[in-house]
């Protein structure tokens, strides 16, 4: 089925469009009063991700009020580790963690690549269930936590300040860190491959954690990993090309070299001038981004301007893809958001 608005697919590869394509980190989510219901009906954020048909419910809720150019499934970055036993949960008002992070070299040892089609079915479906919802008008992006952002949060067990356990494994105990992203790695790619299967259009790698590393670990235990995934991914799908996208938070010092690894497009946080960005990895990979969070708590007047910025910055160039610089606050006025998505679509046409 021939997509109707394809618009962020051409700009993921860098392909004139008629304007910047915009969808935003974490669209489905608290900020919108619809997604509460549904997620109250589910029960808790991680029934709501294993049940498909809610899933699917709020994966679309976002495009019903907005002119967005993509759906992005609604899942978590930690499918992968739960389905290798970890035990992920959340705790009210604390983030997401696992009741068995790995301690201990056996447990490391013992760690298995899960089956997508088995351990992760219910993101498939999902995946499937969207894509036919979509009928066509909007591409589906599939995504995945980076092999080293996953680690993180396997061997500390839940988010951290400092990740002082994953650190010391990386500077005392290195090999059975690199057996962990090994493993991972090879789960990423089965992961998103069996998305794309499923009917993903375009996928993400989430690498959340990368930019808390030194200069030299971030190139030998993400990104490292990170090309990995990325040369071991599907490029084409029934014929038609499918993007990849990666996003390293704090991770702008590193531009040149996630340009490098093969992948479409480059995800920057809002600490990055996207024109210096642009400049620094010139036409190799298309770039989204990046509007910080924040100024969508302010007012529709601050977010045009902003916005502008942003579209100036950029300027008269093939291969930008609007977004934020990191996920929405679940604090934004829903409202704000459609400012954000009208002022997109108004003024970016005049840069193409």
């Amino acid at each position: 089925m021939k997509l109707e608005n394809d618009t962020l697919i051409r700009a993921l590869l860098r392909e004139p469009t008629p304007y910047t394509p915009i969808w935003l980190m974490r669209q489905a989510g608290r900020y919108l009063p619809e997604y509460n219901q549904t997620r109250a009906r589910a029960g808790s954020f991680l029934a709501l991700c294993k049940n498909p048909d809610l899933a699917t419910e709020v994966t679309l809720q976002p495009l019903a009020r907005y002119r967005l150019d993509a759906a992005i499934v609604f899942s978590d970055i930690l499918t992968i580790p739960d389905a290798m036993g970890l035990g992920l949960y959340f705790a009210d008002g604390e983030g997401p963690k696992f009741e068995r992070p790995l301690r201990a070299e056996w447990e490391i040892r013992d760690l298995t690549v899960p089956d997508p089609d088995v351990h992760l079915r219910y993101v498939l479906d999902t995946v499937s269930q969207v894509r036919r919802a979509l009928a066509g008008s909007v591409p589906l992006i599939g995504f995945s936590g980076s092999p080293f952002t996953l680690a993180c949060y396997m061997v500390e067990g839940q988010a951290s300040s400092d990740f002082a356990a994953v650190k010391m494994m990386l500077y005392q105990r290195p090999d059975l860190l690199h057996h962990v992203l090994n493993i991972n790695a090879t789960a990423v790619i089965a992961y998103l491959n069996a998305q794309i299967e499923a009917g993903a259009q375009a996928v993400m790698i989430f690498d959340t954690w990368g930019g808390m590393l030194s200069h030299a670990a971030f190139g030998e235990f993400s990104l490292a990993y990170t090309a990995r995934v990325i040369a071991g991914l599907k490029r084409e799908h029934e014929g038609v090309r499918v993007p990849s996208i990666v996003f390293t938070k704090g991770g702008g010092g590193w531009l040149e070299s996630i340009a490098a690894i093969g992948c479409d497009a480059v995800g920057v946080d809002w600490t990055v001038d996207i024109g210096d960005a642009r400049t620094r990895v010139g036409a190799r990979v298309a770039l989204q981004g990046n509007l910080d969070p924040a100024i969508l708590l302010s007012s529709p007047d601050v977010i045009r301007r902003e916005c502008g910025v942003i579209l100036e910055r950029y300027g008269r160039n093939n291969g930008h893809v609007f977004n934020l610089g990191h996920g929405i606050s679940q604090h934004t006025p829903p409202e704000n958001v459609a400012a954000l998505i009208e002022t997109v679509r108004g003024l970016s046409g005049g840069y193409h």
